[in-house]
Formats: C-alpha cells, sequence, structure tokens
C-alpha cells in the first residue's frame, strides 16, 4: 500500500512529536508500505522518512523547485519525483497515495489536509484520511467542523470525511 504523510517539517518542536515520525516511519517500512511524503527535509517529514527507508520501505518524494533549491532535498528517496509547483505537488500526492495520514503540523498540513479532503468531497476520490489526533492537537479542527455542521455549512451526514484517531495504533489498525 502506498502511504501519503503529511505532516510538520519543523525541527523545533517537542520531541514527542518527533518520535512519532520514527515510529509511524517504522511501521510502514516493517509492514512493507511504500512511504509518500514532500521529498523535503525537517521536522517529522525527515523522522518518517528516515525511519521508513530504515525499516525497509520504498520511499518516493514529491517535490517543487522552491523547495530544492532551498537546499532542501531529501537524500532518502528511492524514487523522487519533481512537480512544477505546490499544488501540482498535492494532486501528484493524492494520485499516488492509497491513503493519508495527517501527523501534527501547521499550515501546510492542513493546507494538505483539506486538499484531501475537499476533493475527497467533490468524488475524487474515495481513499481513506487518517488524522493523527495525538493529545488533541486537532481537536479544536474537529470542534470547528462539528461547529459548520450545527450551521448546516456541511451536511448532518458527510459521504467523506476525515478519520479522527488518537493514537498511530488506531491507525494501523485501520489499516491492516
Amino acid at each position: 500500500m502506498k502511504i501519503a504523510v503529511y505532516c510538520s517539517a519543523k525541527d523545533v518542536i517537542p520531541e514527542e512529536y518527533l518520535a512519532l515520525g520514527d515510529q509511524l516511519g517504522a511501521w510502514i517500512g516493517a509492514h512493507g508500505h511504500t512511504l509518500v511524503y514532500g521529498g523535503a527535509t525537517g521536522g517529522l517529514m525527515t523522522r518518517v522518512s528516515n525511519a521508513a527507508k530504515t525499516a525497509g520501505a520504498h520511499v518516493i518524494g514529491v517535490i517543487p523547485p522552491r523547495i530544492k533549491a532551498a537546499g532542501r532535498l531529501a537524500a532518502n528517496c528511492d524514487e523522487l519525483i519533481e512537480v512544477a509547483n505546490m499544488a501540482e505537488r498535492k494532486q501528484r500526492m493524492r494520485e499516488l497515495a492509497d491513503c493519508f495520514i495527517c501527523l501534527p503540523g501547521s499550515y501546510g498540513t492542513l493546507d494538505e489536509m483539506m486538499d484531501v479532503l475537499a476533493s475527497g468531497t467533490v468524488g475524487e476520490h474515495r481513499k481513506p484520511l487518517y488524522v493523527l489526533n495525538y493529545q488533541g492537537f486537532y481537536s479544536h479542527l474537529q470542534a470547528l467542523s462539528e461547529h459548520m455542521r450545527s450551521l448546516e455549512f456541511l451536511p448532518k451526514e458527510e459521504h467523506y470525511k476525515p478519520c479522527y484517531l488518537d493514537s498511530l495504533e488506531e491507525i494501523y489498525k485501520m489499516i491492516q
């Protein structure tokens, strides 16, 4: 299975979050899956990809020229797909992946998550989106979704929505 992982590229975050990247990457490799990710260095991106590669995963990086020009090209990709820009990066990762996992992150992670969610909502794909709500990281986003639903901006029953889970173990069970 090809698993796209969206996550923080920031190095200065609490170690417990960086350790999540190690755990997820190691699980991806140990279970014979392929990692699809942004192909860049930094933070959880480095930790997930290094752990996946070390555990034997095939690693596919998808990177635009701006990130490559900034000297952030990861050296651990088995395949590197160069795309024109961030929008094409998101599209290509969506096409390659069989499912998506969002670890904690910032605006870029939210952008990728919302792109998967919006494209799934309009029927462009039916691939599962798993969001790690580690220690309530995404609880406010869940609350915002419920608020939008209560005001009928979102339908009462969505045909495509993210699956929020509190631990990596829960995500592993969903994928298996």
